[in-house]
């Protein structure tokens, strides 16, 4: 007989005092999506009774408001900037408890070393991880990563029992095609029953159709409702994201209504060290919907119990009989500051802060690999390597979408001013832009014109370039570009600001070119250094500098993007080298 259950249910039934109860709670119900009111009896880490109960310890909340848990349901721990201990230590005061990772960062980076290395620093942590296995290493066929993984690569990594399923499908262009590379991989995770994630922004009618035929169960890339409620009506789930780069929420807002919300979750897919620190994670998300007139039970919903349901986490998600004491106290469903954290009944975190016992219990030491620890392969760079010649009098601008992902393109006329590179234009905000292969050493390198950055002297560089993280520079001079990107090169990784010949700041990211083994509060210092730099040189305050430019690489995003290959017309999924034009 299993004692601890039967002491569970000893302690539910009121024949022995739980061991814990938290008294006097307004408990959000999320099967009824109500506040009930209520003690919460807690045994053996798990939750035996919402009612009147006595415990042998009573925590008095007074009143206090008492939410499941959250679970972002996508994310990429590695755009944290931070190792995974430190990115727990971030959120879990915010109430976060578990979190379904995609690490197509670090794969694209090293491979399925990468996949295994961020498997072993998430293990044992207070934080639960789970893993969706990344399904387009690299993106699509026209990125250039430092590894390929098909079908037969990833076969293996479904053992592991924190892996749910296949990562987003980013290539939704080889999807409804049938590709057979991308269905091999399909077709293993359906045979495992396992989920698949989509990737699909503004897939829509029979291209859509096509894709959820494939088994893709979900989105986080809608912009606006109309495209998520379509993507609803086909089966889909919708991910409503909300992180640095790119804010879904406010578009997506009457997804929190009746009947849409039951198949929606929130998500941040990419969040800077600063934004979790400073802002929250989930419990960020759902103070905005709540300021802007979501219903606040709906939104915890979102954030816990419907996550927990479409991976199928048994026993998280609620605060019920039988399900994990994983919880959060809450100040009330306006303000949402999360008070105090529980962990399988034990308190984890409170005002903000993990308990110095819970992180002391798990440092531990994980070798990280060569191919993580040392990613930097290409050659010194020379302000010659960013030369473009003139061959026409116009030339093919790629064009930011302030707080979107998405790209559009202009033509602009070929200039040549004093102390800028030629086709530079400040007055018509367009800066030269380069990707230039850095895994193989193999000598690659787009180059092409990027407008709306608002870059006005110097050059911003970054090994973040999704999702092949490849070596990106913006600038406004060649000699700068080269000084930028070298830089970036010589600290195996990160990001650099120059300007005027000289190194204004830089921030070292020597796992695998993403992550520092720095403290968070650390990280965000210099991030925020940078910044501040880089509005010195002219970018305003509605661009994140970084995360922005770190996008403008990934060829399944409309419909302009500039990797390693030169220009690639995403909507055609094809290569075209001409920058310039005779128009």
């Amino acid at each position: 007989m299993d004692r601890m259950l039967a002491e569970r249910i000893l302690a539910a039934s009121g024949a022995k005092k739980a061991s814990l109860v938290l008294k006097h709670a307004r408990v959000v119900n999320v099967f009824t999506a109500e506040l009930e009111d209520g003690d919460i009896a807690i045994e053996d880490g798990y939750i035996v009774g919402v009612g009147d109960y006595e415990g042998q310890t009573e925590v008095e909340l007074g009143g206090a408001v008492v939410c499941p848990g959250f679970i972002d349901g996508h994310i990429h721990l590695e755009s944290s900037m931070v190792a995974p201990g430190e990115f727990e230590r971030s959120v879990v005061p915010h109430g976060t408890q578990a979190v379904i990772t995609d690490p197509h960062e670090i794969a694209n980076v090293a491979g399925t070393e990468g996949i295994r290395f961020m498997m072993d620093r998430t293990r044992g942590l207070t934080l639960d991880v789970y893993f969706m296995l990344p399904s387009c290493v690299p993106a699509t066929g026209l990125d250039e990563s430092g590894a390929v993984l098909g079908a037969e690569a990833l076969s293996p990594l479904y053992e592991e029992d924190r892996v749910l399923g296949l990562a987003e499908l980013m290539n939704s262009y080889g999807t409804v095609k049938a590709d057979r590379g991308i269905l091999e991989k399909v077709e293993e995770a359906r045979n495992r029953s396992l989920l698949i994630d989509g990737h699909a922004p503004g897939l829509s009618g029979r291209e859509l159709n096509a894709y959820v035929t494939a088994g893709v169960q979900s989105d986080h890339e809608c912009s606006d409702a109309e495209e998520a409620v379509e993507k609803l009506r086909r089966g889909q789930w919708v991910m409503i994201r909300e992180g640095t780069a790119a804010r879904n929420l406010k578009a997506l807002l009457p997804l929190f209504q009746e009947p849409y919300y039951h198949r929606c979750m929130l998500v941040t897919d990419d969040k800077h060290p600063g934004d979790l620190i400073r802002l929250g994670h989930l419990d960020y998300i759902i103070r905005e919907a709540i300021s802007q007139g979501a219903d606040p039970v709906h939104a915890v919903m979102m954030g816990s119990f419907h996550p927990a349901m479409y991976f199928g986490l048994r026993e998280v998600g609620a605060v019920a009989p039988g399900y994990k004491a994983n919880l959060m106290v809450v100040s009330d469903l306006k303000e949402f500051v999360v008070k105090q954290v529980y962990k399988n009944g034990k308190l984890v975190a409170e005002n903000g802060v993990m308990k110095k016992e819970i992180l002391a219990a798990e440092q531990r030491s994980v070798e990280t690999p060569a191919r993580v620890g040392d990613s930097f392969h290409l050659d010194e760079i020379r302000p010659e390597d960013f030369h473009v010649e003139k061959t026409g009098n116009t030339v093919r601008v790629l064009c930011l979408t302030p707080g979107e992902l998405t790209t559009w393109e202009k033509l602009a006329p070929w200039v040549e001013n004093q102390g800028v590179a030629p086709g530079v234009s400040i007055e018509q905000d367009i800066v030269k832009m380069a990707v230039l292969e850095r895994h193989h050493n193999t000598g690659h390198r787009g180059l092409g014109f990027l407008g709306g950055y608002g870059l006005k002297r110097g050059a911003v560089a970054t090994s973040i370039a999704h999702d092949s993280h490849n070596l990106i520079v913006a600038g406004t001079s060649d000699e700068d570009m080269a000084l930028a990107a070298n830089t970036v090169r010589n600290n195996r990784g990160g990001l650099a600001v120059v300007a005027d010949g000289k190194v204004l700041g830089e921030l070292p990211l020597p796992i695998a070119g993403l992550m520092s083994e720095e403290p968070a509060e650390w990280v965000d210092e210099k991030l925020e250094e940078l910044k501040i730099l880089t509005r010195d040189l002219g970018i305003g305050d509605s661009i994140d500098p970084f995360m922005t430019l770190a996008f403008a690489s990934l060829p399944v995003i409309p419909r302009l993007r500039l990797n390693t290959y030169g220009l690639i017309d995403v909507e055609k999924q094809e290569i075209t080298d001409t920058i310039i034009s005779c128009i």
